[in-house]
């Protein structure tokens, strides 16, 4: 065991956050924590790394183990220093002798003292065990991985926003490699490719992950188990989401079915007590039975208690058939060209999912299309009748913190009283004295709901909505998802959720060579024409360098044979000669036979390789760890079988021209 709770009670004032809670996280577990919003996850990983102190029970760790923690309070911390050398703070002791190394070497120069050599020589050692040259280089890939460019990473960290702070901050905590990783959101500040990157990455992780998560893909790919805080228990379920959804549903029957035994029980036993109790023969028998009934330990209705946003959407007005219309749009911040000639329309009824990786500028067209940013050259033009609604981050950080959830719903202009107004709170979970909280005392999840909630107030019938599902947990997500989908206006969202993207839209924007191009389907089926493009690419790819190879090789044959006509021709029988050009055809066969024989074993495995990839891909995998274990190695052997026939590919090809050439 690394860490874990043992019969821990711990409280918020009177709010009783964990009671009786017994949890304990082996080596090589990857655990999914999960729970409604304002359950307590935060607080159970403060717990864990000991921010927070039970007020019974006890918080276990092995001893020498390494926990490292990212959660959003890290954003306070500010430096001048770049963001490399942000994540090089990984490797505190390996840049510490670094600089012992440099100035030992000095002082070695000038007095040559042995007792300094010794020093400086194991220093080397210790930095070699460290394996201290490759840090800068490890450094590089895992920023490059969440989404640095080469140019990002000796800008100062202080020039970067949240989000990205917060990624370097993430590859620090990766590259430190503790033995236990808690993420608290990992993925609220990553786009899709860095999302995909860092799932890669902690696949094969060699420590233990513990990750609060809203997003379904992620949980699906990327954990083994899943723990679950629900009305002060933690409960374990081994495998991913799509499991515990089943698995919890099971159990949710199977308690129903005993309570409903129970309470036929109790009837039965309770009409036994008022048949006999006035009978003086069976007065005994009937006060034993009170006894034991008195002493059952009574089984709960298997009632799910959530807490269930109520969102709907309203639509006041009907816009025309083209709600905007873009034509040549050009957008540019300095020298870095975001958009050029982009041109769309979104026609009523769609819900279109603006993806692609940070930085193409998918937020800066969203901000252009809602009329919030500038642009260059080109034309933004509104349809008929068209109420637009924004919903973005900047507007949780623009809520004003001296102002009550109340007196931040006024402002929206809806015309309600602060009756309608309190009323609507309540569908977003803000009852009774909720609606006069500060603005400053909500958690990110409650200031999100508040956004939502003006979002809603406006009967908009054009949603524009920026990562809508951070800070929101996953019920919370799927209650939003179903609102959408129940929307009859027409939207566009940015998110890195895959499973609200899937679910919510019905087209796909990805920003291209700075051009805006349509998909018109839904994501999965985005995701597959992707795939199949690539898989085309790819074939085309090899069947050009596989034609390449054989013209080469047939030119070669060719050359050969007509050296061997010429030299047949000019020495008639010089025997020595022409057993000599006997052989090097002979070799030249040889090599040829080999060379097809390599290409099709390298094809068999690259055909294999990508099978194992798909297996990979699926998340019913992770449910069966020997499942996983095998395909994994099989992908490993897949992987380097690739690599020594490439190697050998490569060496024949070149054989064989140089023999040719001969």
């Amino acid at each position: 065991m690394l860490a874990g709770l043992q019969n821990v009670n711990f409280e918020f004032g009177a709010r009783t956050i964990l009671h009786d809670a017994t949890w304990h996280i082996q080596p090589g577990e990857r655990i999914g924590l999960i729970g409604y919003n304002g359950t307590g996850k935060s607080t159970l990983l403060k717990l864990l790394v000991g921010e927070y102190q039970p007020s019974k029970g006890s918080v276990e760790r092995s001893r020498g183990t390494t926990i490292g923690y990212l959660h959003q309070d890290l954003l306070s911390f500010d430096t001048n220093e770049s963001i490399l050398s942000v994540a090089l703070g990984a490797f505190a002791r390996v840049l510490e002798l670094e600089k012992l190394i440099e100035t030992l070497g000095i002082e070695l120069e000038k007095t040559g003292d042995e007792k300094i050599l010794h020093q400086y020589s194991d220093c080397l050692q210790e930095m070699d065990a460290l394996d201290g040259y490759s840090i800068h280089h490890r450094t590089e890939e895992v920023l490059q991985g969440l989404g640095f460019s080469n140019e990002d990473l000796q800008r100062p960290y202080k020039e970067f926003s949240g989000g990205w702070r917060m990624r370097v901050l993430l590859a620090k905590m990766i590259l430190q490699q503790p033995d236990l990783l808690l993420l608290d959101e990992p993925t609220n500040h990553l786009d899709l490719p860095s999302i995909e990157w860092l799932e890669k990455y902690l696949l094969h992780y060699k420590g233990s992950v513990v990750m609060v998560s809203h997003d379904k893909y992620f949980l699906n790919r990327m954990v083994n188990k899943i723990v679950e805080l629900y009305q002060q228990e933690l409960h374990s379920y081994t495998g991913n989401y799509d499991f515990y959804e089943k698995e919890k549903a099971v159990r949710m029957e199977l308690q129903q079915k005993a309570f409903e035994n129970q309470q036929d029980y109790i009837r039965q036993q309770e009409r036994i007590v008022e048949r006999f109790r006035a009978k003086a023969s069976k007065a005994a028998m009937a006060q034993s039975i009170i006894k034991k009934l008195d002493k059952l330990e009574r089984i709960d209705a298997a009632e799910l208690i959530r807490p269930n946003i109520k969102i709907n959407f309203r639509v006041d007005k009907t816009p025309g058939k083209v709600l905007v219309e873009l034509k040549e749009i050009q957008k540019s911040f300095g020298k870095n060209t975001i958009i050029k000639n982009g041109t769309a329309e979104i026609e009523r009824g769609d819900k279109i999912a603006l993806i692609g990786a940070n930085g193409k500028g998918k937020s800066t067209l969203l901000r252009i299309i809602a009329g919030a940013e500038p642009f260059e050259d080109g034309e933004r033009k509104w349809g008929h009748n068209v109420a637009e609604s924004f919903y973005a981050q900047h507007q949780l950080e623009s809520l004003r913190l001296d102002h009550t959830i109340l007196d931040e719903m006024k402002e929206c202009g809806s015309q309600l009283n602060d009756l309608e107004l309190r009323g609507l709170l309540g569908c977003f979970l803000f009852s009774g004295d909720d609606a006069d909280k500060k603005i400053s005392v909500l958690s990110g999840g409650e200031k999100a709901r508040v956004a939502l909630a003006k979002v809603i107030v406006s009967k908009a019938n054009f949603l524009l909505l920026d990562e809508p599902t951070n800070h929101l947990d996953l019920h919370s997500c799927e209650l939003l998802i179903e609102a959408l989908n129940n929307y009859q206006g027409t939207l566009m969202l940015v998110s890195h959720d895959r499973h609200f993207i899937a679910k919510t839209a019905n087209k796909i924007w990805e920003i291209v060579d700075q051009e805006i191009k349509e998909f018109k389907g839904g994501y999965e089926e985005w995701v597959a024409w992707k795939e199949r493009m690539a898989r085309q690419k790819a074939t085309a790819t090899s069947t050009v360098i596989a034609t390449t190879s054989i013209s080469a090789v047939t030119t070669s044959v060719d050359a050969a044979s007509s050296t061997k006509t010429v030299l047949d021709t000019t020495t008639k029988n010089n025997t020595p000669n022409g057993a000599v050009d006997k052989e090097k055809k002979k070799e030249l066969q040889r090599l040829q036979k080999r060379f097809e024989q390599v290409e099709r074993s390298l094809a068999d495995w690259q055909t294999k390789k990508q099978q194992l990839e798909v297996q990979l891909g699926d998340p019913g995998i992770y449910a069966s760890k020997e499942l996983f274990l095998k395909t994994e190695k099989d992908f490993t052997q897949a992987s380097q079988q690739i690599d020594t026939l490439t190697k050998e590919y490569e060496e024949l090809f070149e054989k064989l021209m140089n023999a040719s050439e001969n």
